[in-house]
């Protein structure tokens, strides 16, 4: 017999939904079930796209049942019901980032997935470039001592972002890809100073930042993170180690400044395979489950307050000092 096909919700209906809607229809074995979003425009016309029902909210979409997970992918600001109605209805969880604009909501969120023991994935695709794990084999037995991360970017298209009470600012919503990167590749951060360039509108999220980290394994590393460009010109984190430096960005890999090795461009349909494989019980490779990708989010938010608060914050959120 053949296995029935899962059928996803999603919650959101802007372009992140629309990729993953993209690739989950392209899947043989699932079904996209329904698609939620504030604006009833926009979710109608994502799901008239996928041929499945429209709602103008979550709540409509999980009443009307049926479902076997959810993906949330909604501007930082609306986290936290979605993912925990979801919950309540024992759904498992596909969360675009960041988690949250606080930590309190992301654990909240993580307490509950734990107490009800279901499967649940974040998106940090960066996890799943094939570069990645070249990297990592480059690297193996010579551990990083300097790592030196940025996200040099323009402004997002939606009317949310600039402000920081909806957006979290560039760290939180941009450039907690790359944190997640150095923590794949070089481990925890134990302490972050971060400093924030005078901002010449008041209110908005702030167009330059650089950021000291300190590792608990005794690396040292920077971010330089920026909106203040057209495009994006650079995202990515280089790493040295002893003999060798590796410049890894969401496309290649670029080894000692010569060697450059493309990725092969599935990271963003592997994240999807893995999460709806442990969905179906087949294990799957799900690389940043919620518990592991709140580290991430700890460390964002850790450097979001530092720069905020013009002093050094060991992650957890001590201030070292005035």
């Amino acid at each position: 017999m053949t296995p029935p096909l899962t059928r996803i919700g999603i919650i959101g209906a802007g372009n992140v939904a629309a990729r993953h809607a993209t690739v989950l229809s392209g899947f043989p074995d699932v079904v996209i079930a329904g698609i939620a979003d504030t604006d009833p425009r926009r979710a109608g016309e994502l799901a008239a796209r996928h041929g499945c029902p429209a709602y103008g909210g979550h709540e409509a979409l999980l009443a009307a049942g049926g479902l076997d997970a959810v993906y949330v992918c909604v501007p930082p600001f609306a986290h936290g019901a979605p993912e925990l109605d979801a919950l309540s209805a024992d759904l498992p969880i596909f969360v675009e980032k960041p988690l949250a604009l606080d930590l309190a909501t992301a654990e909240a969120v993580a307490a509950e997935i734990e107490r009800r023991g279901l499967p649940s994935a974040v998106g940090h695709h960066w996890r799943h470039l094939e570069i990645l794990d070249r990297a990592q084999d480059l690297l193996d037995g010579r551990p990083v001592r300097l790592a030196m991360g940025h996200w040099l970017d323009k402004v997002p298209p939606v009317p949310w972002w600039l402000d920081p009470a909806r957006s979290g600012g560039q760290v939180v919503e941009q450039a907690v890809h790359v944190l997640d990167l150095a923590r794949v590749l070089v481990g925890e951060v134990e302490t972050v100073h971060a400093v924030a360039a005078g901002n010449p509108v008041p209110g908005e999220v702030d167009r330059a930042t650089a950021a000291v980290l300190r590792f608990a394994g005794g690396a040292t590393g920077v971010l330089a993170a920026s909106c203040l460009l057209h495009r994006k010109h650079r995202a990515g984190l280089e790493v040295c180690a002893d003999g060798i430096a590796l410049d890894l960005s969401e496309t290649r890999l670029l080894v000692d400044g010569e060697q450059v090795v493309e990725d092969p461009g599935t990271a963003k349909t592997l994240v999807d395979r893995a999460f709806v494989d442990a969905v179906r019980g087949r294990g799957g490779d799900v690389r940043a489950p919620y518990a592991e990708a709140l580290r991430t989010h700890r460390l964002a938010l850790a450097l979001s307050r530092s720069a905020a608060e013009g002093r050094p914050i060991r992650v957890g959120g001590e201030v070292l000092h005035g």
